[in-house]
């Protein structure tokens, strides 16, 4: 029977931020086992280890291959699941470096001690933006119900990548972003056409500090409560339109809407376009 662990991203709370099965060993298993395991335990991602591609490198017992299954799909990149399994080995293997071949790349993760607890912190691939079309544009504030003016002048949209594609929107008020009731199939009819993993809608309460939510219909999860991947994609979305500095650290707000709260740092390193994203990770028992 395979092991599935339970781990909580971006919280020190296993009541806070967002679940994630972790599979240490998943030697033997196959897409549809993956995928089976994923929807039964109906987190919004599982992350799958085996052993790493030749070649990768890392530290013998430190560097894996993950995959990562929603209840739905398979994506190619989960910042949560990755914060959640370098937790759990933390706890395993001890604080230290960690390298992980995904699908959409290499990602190194550093696991530090912070007080009773660990903390892990990975370093996104190579980062991007693209424009958004405006008949795109307003086919998602319809299936959101969003008034055009509601969103913030400042965040023009975009889609933006760190590892998976997201949709990014500013909300002009906190108020709009606390009021989510979207149409879950006109949305991911949208997201699935433009190959977009969620949608980060973001309001922004102080220069480094920003509320975040992530609908993830192509997931099969209504939304997500922490999410790794898109806030590494929103920090060189902020970054390259120059919404922030260079060299900055932001704190991201998520989940506080669904109950689950969490605290997710973005880092951003003048003269490195890759962004870095951290938080803690607890055990759910």
């Amino acid at each position: 029977m395979t092991d599935v662990l339970r781990y909580t991203a971006f919280s020190e709370d296993p009541a806070g931020g967002n679940p994630a099965g972790v599979v240490l060993d998943a030697a033997g298993l196959d897409e549809a086992a993956m995928l089976k395991i994923a929807a039964e335990l109906g987190y919004s991602e599982t992350a799958f280890l085996t052993a790493p591609p030749e070649g990768l490198g890392g530290e013998p017992g430190r560097a894996f291959s993950v995959r990562y299954f929603s209840p739905k799909v398979e994506v190619p990149f989960c910042g949560h699941a990755t914060v959640a399994t370098a937790v759990a080995l933390g706890e395993r293997v001890g604080p230290g470096e960690l390298l992980f071949a995904t699908r959409a790349g290499t990602v190194p993760v550093s696991v530090t001690r912070e007080g009773g607890g660990l903390r892990a912190t990975l370093t996104s691939v190579e980062p991007h933006t693209e424009d958004l079309d405006p008949a795109d544009l307003a086919e998602a504030l319809a299936a959101l119900g969003w008034p055009a003016a509601d969103l913030d002048p400042a965040f023009p949209p975009r889609i933006a990548y760190a590892g998976a594609r997201h949709l990014v929107l500013g909300a002009a008020t906190r108020a709009r972003l606390a009021d989510l009731d979207y149409d879950f199939a006109r949305l991911e009819a949208l997201m699935r056409r433009l190959d977009l993993v969620t949608a980060q809608l973001v309001f922004r309460a102080g220069p480094a500090r920003f509320h975040v939510r992530n609908p993830f219909p192509v997931g099969g999860v209504v939304e997500d409560p922490a999410t790794g991947a898109a806030a590494a994609a929103f920090g060189a979305y902020a970054r390259e339109l120059g919404l922030v500095p260079a060299d900055a650290v932001l704190t991201l707000h998520q989940g506080e809407d669904m109950g689950r709260p969490g605290v997710l740092t973005v880092e951003l390193r003048s003269g490195d376009s890759r962004v870095r994203v951290g938080g803690a990770g607890a055990l759910i028992i």
